[in-house]
């Protein structure tokens, strides 16, 4: 078995979208202003008379309190979901520090291969090297997914005149593999009936890092519209397509805030906490498609589960035909030893994984704009973290 134990260990940064640290929760105005790095200012576990109580959908329903420093890294996609869990876990949990450096999926994972964090989020599942690699680095057992987090990808325009787009598939493939260039473009104007459309350049914005959101998306595309979007899926863009890059879905939302004629992909709670225009998608029952913790959790209830044992990678039906559903998702699977995790980081990692597998952990996401895992499935995952070793 590889790697230090969690003590010895470089420190990891503080849980912002690729260092940006001005990144701040602004669900209902409660999480306005707070720090997204888990320094621990609280008491230790246990009740206080005298102190404010959790209410029962935000008590973090750990397997023990124990103490010392957490280390994580990855998925922007989970970051705001990561946020309110450490605020959450901590009330209940103050004697674990939690660290979780938001620098993209590809990252999280190489940083979980080479042993300097404890797990590591991703929106993709490791390819078969790497996954080689992280069961080397676990040891006595394998490098496991575990379904954590359901971000819809939201599709975000800036267009001066015209907010509520909406999108077959086969216009998006256009649109990001450079053929649709302007936004009076027919296949746009066909499928936005009534909808006046100005002659305006499209700015198609893509991520310039490693990402497992663009791995979903690219992926979405050459699913469902494979004779327009022919680039393989992968986490890095395509050089083949167009677009402008920018690095994390922080950066793609500032840059469709600031440009007119621009269309991007984020992450819901991304879209939502910048007040972006969310486009409608088509999907495989024939509708235009809203999204929501509803209908994304609708597509998530059909995925398969590919993995095997404790492994649970999932295929997503992006041409899924259940009436209601919103077919680009994502889930961020956190990566753990199924065996092997270090000893000192052990108990650590099993309390928090505890919480964020229960109930009240998945319950308080979708007002920052996730959506909660199936029962079935949230009942599988949190089994298996009680059994992990």
């Amino acid at each position: 078995m590889t790697g230090a134990a969690t003590g010895a260990r470089a420190p990891v940064a503080s849980i912002t979208p690729e260092g940006n640290k001005d990144v701040k929760l602004q669900r209902l105005g409660i999480l306005a202003g707070i720090a997204l790095t888990a320094t621990v200012a609280l008491a230790a576990c246990g009740t206080d008379s005298n102190s404010d109580k959790p209410s029962s959908t935000n008590t973090a329903s750990a397997a023990s309190c124990p103490s010392g420093t957490l280390n994580a890294a990855g998925s922007t996609a989970q970051a705001n979901a990561v946020a309110e869990w450490i605020k959450d876990y901590n009330s209940q949990c103050a004697n674990v520090k939690i660290n979780y450096n938001a620098n993209g999926s590809g990252a999280g994972q190489q940083a979980f291969i080479q042993g300097t964090v404890d797990f590591a989020g991703s929106d993709s599942p490791l390819v078969p090297a790497d996954q080689t690699s992280a069961n080397t680095h676990c040891g006595t057992g394998p490098a496991i997914h575990l379904p954590m987090v359901v971000g819809p990808i939201a599709v975000v325009t800036n267009v001066s005149g015209a907010k509520d787009l909406q999108f077959k598939a086969s216009t998006l493939a256009g649109i990001f593999a450079g053929k649709i260039t302007t936004w009076n473009d027919p296949a746009i104007a066909a499928d936005n009936p009534g909808v006046t459309l100005p002659s305006t350049k499209i700015t198609a914005v893509h991520r310039a890092d490693s990402s497992g959101t663009t791995d979903n998306f690219t992926k979405y595309l050459g699913t469902v519209a494979p004779t327009v979007w022919t680039a393989p899926h992968d986490k890095v863009w395509p050089t083949s397509a167009a677009g402008d890059a920018e690095t994390g879905s922080d950066g793609i939302s500032k840059e469709i805030t600031s440009t007119n004629g621009s269309i991007g992909y984020v992450e819901w709670s991304f879209a939502t906490l910048n007040n972006l225009n969310t486009a409608k998608i088509y999907n495989g029952a024939g509708e235009w498609s809203t999204l929501s913790a509803d209908s994304a959790g609708k597509t998530i209830a059909g995925a398969k589960t590919t993995g095997t044992g404790d492994d649970l990678q999932m295929s997503i039906d992006y041409s899924t035909n259940t009436a209601g559903a919103y077919p680009i998702v994502l889930v961020t699977y956190e990566i753990v030893c199924d065996k092997g995790t270090p000893a000192a980081a052990l108990p650590l990692v099993k309390s928090f994984l505890t919480y964020t597998s229960s109930t009240a952990g998945q319950s308080s996401l979708t007002q920052l704009g996730y959506a909660p895992l199936p029962e079935t499935l949230r009942t599988k995952v949190a089994s298996i973290v009680s059994n992990l070793s």
